[in-house]
């Protein structure tokens, strides 16, 4: 059986430590990349701010109540994309299997490496410690055999650090592992888990197939697989990305109208920055829904040419007036679909495995 090596690399509070990097007046202090206004984001917070309780996509005024001497910086996606660049530049050094998440986390296939050691975890390393002396940023990575645990593996040892999970050592790690810490297992969803007394991935083994996919819909498989170590996701370069997205989940249910209409403007603009990130238009704009009881509906409205971002507003009124909303909302989301990016053809080796 084919063992791949897969590196996750994350940047540490990456546009945060950017505008520290580049202000070194704000080295030490707790900085809000994002607005402090009503509708203001916060799109990254430093370690320092993190230590109140600051976030990301937590609304500028509550964070600035978390900590009153916060210092908001407005973002600088052209400097952080330049920045981006120059790290995705160490990446193809080793691999041409490299596959982007954001500006600042990407897969790395190593299985076959261009250049460096031939262990994943010693390449991983050496990675983070260019991209420290050659940008000047502070990285974190994780290393296993597949997408999933190396994803979970990079957050264990946050910030400037790096964890192995070996083929051996998955499933008992994952066994291990708390439920809010499997990634993809958002905070309502740990939540409801918790409710069937599913606390850590020992637990989650415990359930079938079939009760997975009968209360949690089609992600009930990817639960039942990833708590048993699988996971069959390739690391595709140059993906083609088909939208863009942005949602939130509330910590009390919306009802009515005009609590959704409010709740969805910072979700509008932090999707206005995604979209501004990679520089796309589309012809379609949805808006999803899932209610109280977990049931999700979308309403989707598409134009024949690119909608212009002064219509966003205009269009996502319009899909929630398309019919009445009877029941209290959990979530919200929106995105742009039908996008003019350009189509590059995925890829992927199939190689033996060496050693981590």
């Amino acid at each position: 059986m084919d063992v791949k090596k897969i590196i996750h690399v994350d940047m540490d509070a990456f546009y945060a430590s950017v505008e520290q990097m580049d202000n070194p007046e704000l080295r030490g202090k707790p900085l809000a990349v994002g607005g402090k206004s009503d509708r203001g984001v916060v799109a990254a917070a430093s370690y320092e701010a993190r230590k109140y309780g600051v976030r990301s996509a937590m609304p500028g005024k509550i964070a600035a109540l978390k900590c009153p001497h916060l210092i908001f910086i407005k973002p600088r996606f052209e400097r952080y994309k330049e920045i981006s660049t120059q790290i995705r530049s160490i990446f193809l050094e080793y691999t041409d299997l490299v596959e982007p998440l954001s500006l600042d986390e990407a897969f790395l296939d190593v299985t076959i490496a261009k250049k460096g050691k031939p262990s994943a975890t010693l390449i991983a390393k050496e990675i983070r410690d260019r991209i420290k002396s050659e940008v000047g940023l502070n990285a974190s990575a994780g290393i296993s055999y597949n997408k999933f645990l190396a994803k979970v593996a990079s957050d264990l040892n946050k910030p400037n650090g790096q964890a192995v999970i070996l083929p051996a050592e998955a499933e008992s790690f994952l066994e291990r592992l708390p439920i809010e810490k499997f990634y993809g297992v958002g905070e309502k969803t740990a939540d409801k888990m918790k409710k069937f007394g599913i606390y850590t991935g020992h637990h989650l083994k415990q359930f079938s197939l079939q009760f997975l996919v009968k209360h949690f819909g089609k992600a009930g498989v990817h639960y039942h697989d990833i708590v048993r170590g699988i996971h069959l996701s390739e690391v595709k370069p140059d993906r083609i990305r088909k939208s863009i997205s942005a949602e939130n989940t509330f910590m009390e249910d919306l009802h009515g109208l005009e609590p959704i209409r409010m709740a969805l403007e910072p979700i509008l603009q932090d999707l206005k920055r995604r979209i501004e990130r990679v520089e796309a238009k589309g012809r379609t704009i949805t808006l999803k829904i899932k209610y109280n009881d977990f049931t999700v509906q979308t309403r989707s409205k598409s134009l024949t040419s690119f909608i212009p971002e002064e219509k966003y507003a205009e269009m996502i009124e319009e899909l929630l007036n398309q019919a009445p909303i009877k029941q209290p909302v959990r979530l919200l989301g929106l995105g742009i679909s039908n996008l003019n990016l350009s189509e590059n053809q995925d890829y992927q080796l199939k190689i033996e495995y060496t050693d981590f």
